[in-house]
Order: structure tokens, then C-alpha cells, then sequence
């Protein structure tokens, strides 16, 4: 027998998950009416993709709650990571304006809860609330420095520079304002994301302690220094 997909999974968001959406404060009480009405969450297992590149953007997603990766099949037929996401992240914006295929692949590293709001309430919402504007404006300023980031990170040769980098971009505020200054995410996880060996981000988080960036507690990393981590470079 099939199992259902996270479509057929979807529900309405409790009052508690909905406190996670960061841009819903941001609208006019008849907006967050209708919005609510139409959001609804879904929780994708581990290793779940949530959408596969070529296929149809239906809604804009967010994390309430787990770790996501955002990735790209390369012509050898190999996974590149792009980034991760962590909870209060939206994403995909920029697909959902141009109301185009999405270009990489979405997955659960854990099971984690995904909101998603309708493409067509998406377009309604710039249509009609300059918060919702403003608030995509700045999502769509944050990425761009996001992947500047990521494509220092991926050049580097450095271990320590690319756990630093993929760090930072994890705890951006603004993009991810779900986090805090704990991450929770396991030194596996985190080899997935920055491309590698556990015993290789083990050495790198090491480093970065001895540092004073971060501190390595049960459960997760606390972020002692988030500026450093940004500007980190250690070639």
C-alpha cells in the first residue's frame, strides 16, 4: 500500500506553530484572516524530499520545526549542498514570484514540521500588504548575501572556514529567526551540509571552540560569536 505524501499529510497549523511564522506580524488582521485560512503544515521524515527540482512551484515553504537542505543533482548525477534550513526559514520566494519550476531539491535531514502557503495567496499578499512586500524584499537581500557566503564556502579549502561559513548562514536572524543562539543539529548532520567527514567537522568545531565561536553542548552548538563566524577565514 502507497504511504500517504506530504501533500496528502498536510493540516492546519496549531496556534503554537503559526507563533513560529515570523512574517505573519507583519500583515493587517483581515490578511492574517485569509492567510491563516490557507496555510497548512506537513511533517516530512528523514531523508523526505519536500519538492524535487522540475517540478512546479505550488507553495512558498517554511521550517517551523527540523533541519531541511537545499541541494542540486550535478550532470554526474552526484548531490551538491546548497544550504541548510533551520527553523523560521522561508524559502523559495524567488521561484514562487516567477511562478517557475524549482531548480534544486529540498530534504528532511530529520523529521521536521514544513509549512507551506499557496502560490496564489503568495501573489495575493504582495498584491495587497506592503508588509508582506517589505518583508520578501528583505528575505530576497538576505539571500543573495546567503549564497555570497555559500559560494566562499564551497571554494574554500579550509575545513574550519566552511564549518564557519555554514554556521553563520544557519544562524542568520533575519532568515532563520527560529534559532536563536543554540543550534540544534548533530555533528552529522552537519558533515552532510558542508560536504564532510564527521570526523573532519568534529576537528573544525574544535577549532572554532578554541576560539571562543562556538561551544559544543548536548543537544547542539551554542553561538558565542555569530560576527566572527561570518568573517572567519582561516587560509
Amino acid at each position: 500500500m502507497q504511504q500517504p505524501t506530504l501533500h496528502d499529510r498536510r493540516r492546519p497549523l496549531t496556534p503554537k506553530e503559526l507563533a513560529g511564522v515570523p512574517w505573519l506580524s507583519h500583515l493587517r488582521a483581515e490578511e492574517t484572516e485569509r492567510v491563516i485560512a490557507e496555510l497548512r503544515v506537513s511533517e516530512a521524515l528523514t531523508g523526505e524530499l519536500v519538492f524535487r527540482m522540475g517540478r512546479p512551484s505550488t507553495y512558498w515553504f517554511g521550517v517551523i520545526d527540523g533541519l531541511l537542505k537545499m541541494t542540486t543533482d550535478t550532470a554526474q548525477g552526484q548531490a551538491r549542498t546548497f544550504s541548510g534550513l533551520s527553523p523560521g526559514g522561508w524559502f523559495g520566494e524567488g521561484t514562487v514570484l516567477k511562478r517557475e519550476t524549482y531548480r534544486y531539491n529540498v530534504q528532511a535531514l530529520r523529521p521536521s514540521l514544513v509549512a507551506g502557503l499557496p502560490v496564489d495567496t503568495f501573489h495575493w499578499l504582495l498584491d495587497h500588504s506592503i508588509g508582506f512586500n517589505r518583508f520578501v524584499m528583505n528575505q530576497l537581500n538576505e539571500r543573495l548575501a546567503q549564497f555570497i557566503g555559500a559560494r566562499q564556502a564551497d571554494r574554500s579549502k579550509s575545513p574550519e572556514t566552511r564549518v564557519a561559513l555554514n554556521l553563520a548562514a544557519l544562524v542568520n536572524p533575519v532568515l532563520f529567526p527560529g534559532v536563536g543562539d543554540l543550534l540544534r543539529i548533530t555533528q552529522q548532520e552537519l558533515a552532510y551540509l558542508v560536504g564532510l567527514s564527521r570526523q573532519r567537522v568534529n576537528e573544525a568545531l574544535q577549532a572554532l571552540s578554541d576560539q571562543g565561536m562556538v561551544r559544543i553542548e548536548y543537544g547542539g552548538l551554542r553561538i558565542l560569536n555569530p560576527v566572527a563566524l561570518r568573517s572567519w577565514d582561516s587560509e
